[in-house]
């Protein structure tokens, strides 16, 4: 039987190796045979002195790529590969075994890790002690990662169409925690990266549950009053990841070591909220098992939310078995219809809205048409009232009706005949009709101009002879007839 990890076979120790310079990182590649005390490793001042003097096979070396720019390009990703998993946290307890078992059952693993050269250091360990092989080590690609940054975790993602991260203590290295606000990047990140399924482990026994100790006590109270913020809790968890487009499996367990007595029990999966409080622990290469069988048929586990848990008489099944009597997690059905009613909702007050401004518009509509209709009833008023303007139409058609039947022979002989009775009238007319005919009747005289008599008394100096007294005329009227041509003019007298 191929050998296996466990919890004692190997823990990454947080001390760095004595031939790993962390000030300064660069490019090193260690390898070994298969014997235990030989060994050749590059420690030169070159980054790329590579020894092959002693090396039997160039595919034991275990690249380490430092470069995390080659996973997700975000102009222009790239194909995803079915057969390549990312697993956060890769150095973890859970993590490693997983990351392991993918490898043994042909998977690539894209190995999330926080420090790059003890990745390499367990690599080239897992080799020296032939947990994994020759062949797997070629599969297996670190890649820089932290659940700082879900940016940069889409980018460590790089290519795998699958993701695996697991919450609990000693998942993020050997000591350090991961928690449920850590994967919640990972869950933004694999959106980023256009992921096609992840599996997340809760390891419930490391949720902070009550140890009934003081200092414990003591201890978490300091904890949650200085740090920056709160972790989420398993809900809260589960609505962000419901919120997404991903295909998910969670599950939930309380991991033990793989030494115990539960480790050799048979797993049993249920439905969530149907384990006991008493169930037995489930072994961590036990459920990295699931997790990779999980990814070999995604379709059964998909958007599930199980719990796990370990029992002596259960027999072994199948995953299929396993998830098929397991419903579907209705969370992200409950979530999808609340967008529905709610986007409805929307379009219902957007309707109602609408039809709101088409009444006001229509009440504005009819106030103008009464306007215009009243404005319209007035004008035959204020046309009856104010004198009316002639059109030109009219004014055409009086021209026509003066034209019709004019001749310039009958204009001349009406105004020759209208003088040659001027000129038979005398030149002045009487005002009233009894002076005009005793006018006619006196005889025509000679005005008589009498001397006055010398008067014997009077000065010898001669004074000069006064004008005889005219007869008084009256007031002359003259007017111009026929447009001018002729001037009348009338003399007014008295009887």
């Amino acid at each position: 039987m191929a050998p296996t990890l466990t919890s004692n076979s190997f823990l990454l120790s947080t001390t760095p190796h004595p031939r790993l310079s962390f000030k300064n990182p660069r490019f090193t590649v260690s390898a070994k045979k298969s014997g235990p005390n030989q060994e050749t490793t590059t420690n030169s001042g070159n980054p790329f002195n590579f020894d092959f003097g002693k090396l039997p096979d160039v595919t034991s070396l275990i690249p380490a790529s430092t470069n995390t720019s080659s996973g997700l390009s975000f102009g222009r990703q790239r194909a995803k590969d079915p057969g390549t998993v990312f697993v956060a946290g890769a150095t973890g307890q859970a993590g490693i075994r997983i990351a392991q078992l993918l490898l043994r059952e042909g998977y690539s693993v894209r190995a999330g890790v926080s420090d790059l050269g003890a990745a390499q250091e367990l690599a080239r360990l897992a080799v020296s002690y032939k947990l994994i092989s020759n062949d797997e080590s070629k599969r297996l690609n670190a890649v820089a990662s932290t659940f700082q940054d879900a940016e940069s975790i889409a980018k460590a993602i790089g290519n795998a169409s699958k993701v695996v991260v697991t919450i609990g203590k000693g998942e993020n290295g050997p000591a350090t925690e991961v928690t449920t606000t850590d994967a919640v990047q990972v869950i933004q990140a694999a959106q980023l990266a256009g992921v096609g399924h992840v599996a997340i482990v809760y390891d419930e026994s490391s949720s902070g549950g009550s140890t009934y100790n003081v200092l414990d006590g003591i201890t978490s109270f300091f904890n949650n009053l200085f740090s920056k913020s709160q972790p989420l809790t398993i809900a809260e968890f589960l609505q962000k990841i419901v919120e997404t487009d991903l295909s998910y499996t969670l599950i939930k367990t309380r991991l033990t070591e793989d030494f115990s007595p539960e480790s050799s029990y048979k797993i049993v999966v249920s439905a969530e909220g149907s384990a006991g409080a008493d169930a037995y622990k489930v072994g961590k290469s036990q459920i990295a098992k699931l997790v990779v069988d999980v990814f070999s048929n995604t379709a059964v586990a998909e958007n599930k939310v199980v719990e796990v848990f370990a029992d002596p008489s259960a027999p072994s099944k199948t995953v299929d078995e396993l998830f098929s009597v397991i419903p579907e997690d209705g969370r992200r059905k409950a979530y999808v219809e609340a967008l529905e009613k709610l986007k409805a909702e929307e379009e219902a007050r957007g309707a109602a809205e609408a039809s709101k401004r088409q009444e006001q518009e229509a009440k504005k509509l009819k106030k103008k048409e009464a306007k215009a209709a009243a404005s319209i009833a007035k004008e035959p008023e204020e046309k009856a009232s104010s004198p009316s303007i002639p059109s030109v139409e009219s004014l055409l058609d009086k021209a026509k009706g003066l034209s019709t039947g004019f001749s310039f022979e009958k204009f001349s002989s009406q105004l020759k005949s209208a003088v040659e009775k001027a000129n038979e009238e005398s030149d002045v007319q009487v005002a009233t009709v009894r002076g005009r005919a005793k006018a006619k009747n006196l005889p025509a005289q000679k005005a008589v101009v009498k001397t006055p008599p010398r008067n014997p008394f009077a000065s010898k100096t001669k004074e000069a002879p006064k004008p005889a007294k005219q007869t008084e005329v009256a007031a002359t009227e003259k007017r111009k007839i026929f447009g001018g041509l002729f001037q009348q003019e009338t003399i007014y007298v008295d009887d």
